[in-house]
């Protein structure tokens, strides 16, 4: 028999999208079953469960949850707060306090990393509770996970951007820098290659955190982009390297986050660097930069369907599962093999996707590193879906007529 107990459930990271639809899946879920009585949300992640910020989601009703699902950013409030060895064994007695015997946390791989901590914790002293990972991820950089949800809308919304920027380029010529959210992988980046209509569309470089970047090389790759085509539109990701490794975004600010992380997010320095260092090398002088920033972890009206349909689904499999005799994990998308698009979900273990991360494959990547495959467009389309139809004037000339 299934164990008996109250359920959490917090959301943790950036928001998304589609975080709510995993949180709402999971909700409906655990009501279907009689083991799990309490069904509690924690407000704002880690920091709620420790302030004992808790809410009844049985009072919910099931229209507005489902209007919840539907609506970007987390529901429950976020934050990212690491817990430190004390704080773990203070989680542990609150869990035990309101019997917590289904722990769910919705986030990425530091979301993971908080959730294993408290599951071994509880492990140690034989206290029985199913904690469970929901992913979750902009970034896309989960392992073991073919792709995660809340990235197929964030490719869509960066995608239907960088058409919008190359039809203002193409308008009023010059050079547009589009700096892309992106840590440690690219995948968010490279998924602006789906904005490339027509062979001259931009963008016509990506730059990735997976390939050094130079700016003498940068500078070459534009004026080239720029003879050819009279403008030029540049995807780069924040988390852009040098030759030695270094964050190049984190030499002009030495902040980090609770995990440790250099805070690149925030700031539209990396962009402004660019601009400077183009302007400097090349004789190009229109030149802008922008930095997506949040716009695009919760933008409403282009939330990827299937995405939006994974989300839930993630969410439904975690209660499922957390139910069975698995004990605790992590759910995991695997893309089904064949050419038509399908996905599976399994449990693995929460150790396989803490704290780690994941990069784009080399067969991404192509030869120069400014450009992504044919293989990465195909893997990413059925993920973020159509994108707005956009046409061009023929532009037939009038013969001039003399005076």
């Amino acid at each position: 028999m299934a164990r008996q107990g109250n359920m959490l459930i917090g959301q943790s990271g950036g928001p998304t999208a589609v975080i709510n639809q995993s949180l709402v899946g999971a909700v409906l879920e655990a009501r279907k079953h009689k083991a799990i009585r309490g069904i509690y949300g924690a407000l704002h992640g880690m920091k709620g469960i420790l302030d004992e910020a808790f809410i009844d989601l049985r009072k919910e009703t099931k229209a507005g949850l489902e209007a919840v699902a539907a609506t970007p950013a987390a529901a429950l409030g976020s934050a990212r707060k690491k817990p430190t060895p004390e704080e773990c064994a203070r989680v542990f007695e609150i869990l035990k306090r309101y019997d917590i015997r289904y722990f769910f946390y919705i986030g990425g791989n530091d979301s993971a990393e908080s959730a294993n901590l408290i599951n071994e914790n509880a492990k140690r002293v034989g206290y029985e509770l199913a904690c469970w990972h929901i992913p979750k991820t902009i970034d896309n950089d989960l392992r073991e996970n073919d792709h995660t949800p809340g990235f197929g809308s964030a490719a869509r919304f960066v995608a239907s951007a960088v058409m919008g920027d190359t039809l203002d380029c193409r308008a009023m010529p010059g050079v547009k820098i589009d700096v892309v959210m992106g840590r440690n992988a690219g995948f968010l980046t490279a998924a602006t290659a789906l904005a490339r209509v027509r062979p001259d569309d931009g963008p016509h470089l990506i730059y990735l955190p997976e390939r050094p970047f130079s700016f003498d090389r940068f500078a070459a790759d534009v004026t080239s982009v720029q003879a050819r085509l009279g403008y030029c539109v540049v995807a780069v990701s924040e988390g852009i390297v040098d030759d030695a490794g270094e964050l190049i975004a984190a030499k002009f600010s030495k902040e980090v986050d609770s995990h440790g992380n250099a805070q690149l997010s925030g700031t539209g320095a990396l962009g402004d660097l660019l601009a400077q260092e183009l302007k400097a090398r090349t004789p190009i002088t229109r030149v802008r930069a922008d930095t997506f920033g949040y716009l695009q972890r919760s933008f409403p009206g282009v939330v990827s369907v299937v995405d939006a349909r994974e989300a839930r689904r993630v969410g439904e499999v975690a209660v499922r599962l957390a139910l069975g005799p698995e004990g605790s994990g992590t759910v995991v998308i695997r893309r089904k093999p064949g050419k038509a698009y399908g996905v599976t979900y399994v449990r693995m273990p929460l150790a396989s996707v803490a704290k780690e991360t994941k990069h784009m494959p080399d067969a991404f990547i192509n030869a120069a590193g400014n450009d992504v495959t044919p293989a990465f467009l195909e893997y990413v389309r059925p993920l973020a879906g159509p994108l707005p139809k956009i046409g061009r004037l023929k532009r037939v000339s009038i013969p001039k007529r003399s005076a």
